[in-house]
């Protein structure tokens, strides 16, 4: 059997600077280069994915990093393909790192005749091959039973929490957390707790999906520095009018901390003319330019968390450790002294 010195780490096309980073972390973590496995993800003529590897990784402990984001079938296919590919090739394990989980608002039947489509995603990851499971703010929690194999789920508000007391270290008593639906009050909770804030909800009701009706903010917010956070920001128009809404009811000013900026559509033109100050967002799907243009968009990294979860479950250690302000801040330490 070979010595197993180090995890090795395999990326597809889906985020690959986040997968180069989360790389470059372990090495510096670890004293040692730690690189992505050379291999290729490509596609045939009628849009086949062919995956090949061209290193030796028998008996070795494989890291796929790979977001389902959009696109978001050709995305989950490279997952499953390069999951059969390491089997094949006798791979000690295979863990799959997936930053953002594709079709996680597709967990439950909202109505007659329509599917689960989360809990299909899952069946398909396991019977790939995969053996464990490592992620970030799920959409929602149920989803982790979905599988049959260990799920880790990490959080961003950890790193929100630092990047708040960072950026409002002169204000931090005129905050408030906004949850911008009932349904993500745990999360906006999370936050407020970390910071010392208080919490308030703006309540949204939907005609149909897609359009919000009416929306009523549940606490006083006037003259209060507000911070709606989320877990998944896709056209951004709930997101803004949330924004008009506390302004409305006398904020002093909106950011808004979302964990995956999907941004999709008209979203970066609608949060550029918005009220709102600022929208930070992870890079647990890649950032288009249009993204990083944006002058009230900043993308905050997630490779430190990520580079040391992986390091963690390589290692047999806790997971949850990176959930301590005490474990995490010196990760950070170069961005928030």
């Amino acid at each position: 059997m070979p010595s197993i010195t180090e995890p090795k780490l395999i990326s597809g096309n889906a985020n690959r600077p986040l997968a180069e980073a989360v790389a470059k972390r372990m090495s510096m973590h670890r004293g040692s280069n730690v690189g992505l496995v050379d291999a290729r993800v490509e596609r045939f003529n009628d849009q086949e994915v062919f995956v090949e590897i061209y290193e030796n990784v028998r008996g070795e402990d494989m890291f796929i990093i790979q977001s389902t984001s959009n696109p978001a079938n050709d995305n989950l296919m490279e997952l499953l393909i390069m999951s059969d590919t390491l089997r094949r090739s006798s791979a000690r394990s295979a863990t799959a790192v997936i930053p953002y989980f594709g079709y996680a608002r597709q967990d439950r039947r909202t109505k007659a005749r329509t599917p689960i489509s989360a809990k299909l995603v899952a069946n398909l990851i396991a019977q790939s091959g995969i053996e464990r499971v490592l992620t970030m703010d799920l959409h929602a929690a149920q989803i982790q039973g979905f599988f049959d194999i260990p799920v880790d789920n990490l959080y961003a508000s950890p790193i929100f929490a630092l990047d708040v007391k960072h950026h409002f270290k002169d204000c931090l008593d005129e905050v408030m957390v906004i949850s911008p639906d009932v349904g993500g009050v745990a999360r906006a909770r999370e936050l407020a707790k970390r910071i010392g804030a208080p919490l308030a909800i703006v309540d949204k009701r939907r005609e149909k999906a897609g359009e919000v009706a009416e929306m009523t903010v549940i606490g006083n917010v006037e003259g209060k520095r507000c911070i709606i956070v989320d877990d998944i920001c896709d056209t951004a128009g709930t997101l803004c009018k949330a924004a008009e809404v506390l302004m409305e009811q006398g904020a002093q000013e909106v950011h808004s901390y979302i964990t995956h900026g999907v941004m999709s559509g008209p979203a970066v033109e609608r949060v550029q003319n918005s009220v709102m100050k600022s929208l930070v967002i992870t890079d647990s799907i890649e950032p288009t330019k249009p993204v990083l243009d944006a002058k009230n968009i900043r993308v905050v990294p997630t490779a430190p968390m990520f580079a040391q979860a992986i390091l963690n479950i390589w290692g047999g250690t806790s997971v949850s450790s990176l959930f301590d302000h005490d474990t995490l801040e010196p990760l950070y330490e170069g961005m928030y002294s």
